[in-house]
């Protein structure tokens, strides 16, 4: 029986069910075409004791996160542009400096901590993910290569290793024990630290339909009435929340130990949490429709691929990322759909996508076989997408996207 991984609770709501699916980002090799592929249900429920929204398990998290983890946050200039300026914005506002810690748990390749060191703030990361972990090394970076967890925060504590300002950019969702991995911030924080988590907000993913967001390594989807629970239980005090557009529209939480309540409580707290609760979050009715629109925005794409290779149009996909591998494995579309996909990031270029078994390619890819359609996968960096390859309207390409329904322009 599925159990709440927070609050252990065994009354769930349907929320989403994608069917089975590999996981995203296991990128296959030439070799790898004939084995078998390893696939798992990715069904998504609400408890509705606390309002979580969380996968049903079916695999460790090892399973997810490889050594050889293939999502690289420096190959968007986006998310670049994004930490620097949130590094300069923490140091203003909480007084970093020379003599503070700053840490990032997740810190992937070093794309945030990079902008601390130009800074002279003192760093280092927390990353069990063995290539990002060296690519963030390359840098300069110090990297703790391990999960993060409450025994790993005593020990880093008991080195002396406590931080002033801790980071946690799109890593709540990616936690099994979101208990254990929350509680590790109210040991490593020092008792005036704060720390901030940044996270796709569950109120944008249903009004977005952004269903490509679920994949098996998102184990929460997360409003701000769960997080404010599961940190009140943990040890931490939510005390201000901000907006962002990335990722479909996301939410920064701050928060600090609630033994010391150093930092004093925003009314932009109890502003979010109203909107929330007027969304309907904690009730059923909000959860209930999503299965349809995600179902109906999937045959809008089988729609588009069917049309396309009916009128003899090339169809090609651009950027390797983990949703573009939910919706192109929930519509079933593979390689006879799709020609390729572009990635910039080299670890993938040369492989397949799981599950679709389309190429991964570079960009020159596009210049030489000219497709008439690019599909934009990772659509939440859209703008940045369609400037970046704005030269194929040179032959009268144009750009789709599938999310929340589809759309085709210049």
């Amino acid at each position: 029986m599925m159990e709440c991984r927070h609050c252990g609770g065994a009354d769930f709501i349907p929320f989403l069910d994608l069917g089975e699916a590999p996981p995203s980002n296991s990128y296959l090799d030439a070799a790898d075409l004939s084995l078998p592929e390893k696939r798992y249900p990715l069904v998504i429920r609400t408890c509705t004791e606390c309002w979580l929204t969380q996968t049903e398990d079916f695999a460790d998290r090892e399973e997810f996160f490889s050594g050889d983890y293939a999502y690289f946050s420096s190959f968007s200039k986006t998310w670049l542009d994004h930490a620097r300026t949130y590094v300069g914005a923490m140091r203003d506002r909480f007084g970093l400096g020379t003599d503070s810690l700053i840490v990032e748990v997740a810190a992937n390749d070093g794309y945030l901590l990079q902008y601390a060191r130009e800074l002279g703030i003192p760093c280092y990361g927390i990353e069990p993910t063995r290539s990002t972990a060296e690519a963030a090394r390359a840098k300069g970076i110090e990297i703790v290569e391990e999960f993060f967890g409450r025994e790993l925060a005593e020990g880093l504590a008991a080195d002396a290793r406590q931080a002033d300002h801790i980071a946690a950019n799109n890593v709540l969702a990616h936690v099994p024990d979101i208990n254990d991995f929350v509680g590790g911030f109210a040991t490593l924080l020092k008792p005036s630290g704060v720390a901030t988590f940044e996270f796709p907000h569950l109120y944008e993913m249903v009004r977005g339909n952004q269903f490509d967001t679920a994949y098996h390594e998102h184990y929460s989807y997360l409003s701000l009435l769960a997080v404010d629970r599961i940190f009140r239980v943990t040890g931490l005090t939510v005390f201000d929340v901000e907006t962002t557009p990335h990722h479909g529209g996301s939410l920064r939480v701050f928060a600090c130990r609630s033994d010391h309540a150093a930092h004093e409580v925003t009314p932009s707290v109890e502003a979010m949490l109203e909107t929330e609760r007027n969304a309907g979050m904690n009730s059923e009715t909000f959860y209930s429709g999503f299965q349809s629109a995600a179902e109906a925005a999937r045959d809008g794409f089988r729609a588009f691929l069917s049309d396309a290779r009916s009128a003899g149009l090339t169809v090609a996909a651009y950027g390797a990322a983990a949703k573009g591998n939910t919706l192109l494995n929930f519509a079933g579309a593979d390689a006879g759909d799709i020609a390729f996909v572009v990635d910039l990031n080299p670890a993938k270029q040369g492989r397949y996508m799981p599950g679709s078994h389309i190429p991964i390619v570079g960009e020159d890819r596009l210049i030489f076989d000219q497709p008439h359609r690019v599909v934009i996968l990772p659509w939440n960096i859209e703008t940045e997408i369609r400037t970046q390859l704005a030269f194929i309207s040179d032959w009268g390409g144009q750009f789709v996207t599938a999310i929340p329904t589809l759309v085709i322009r210049s």
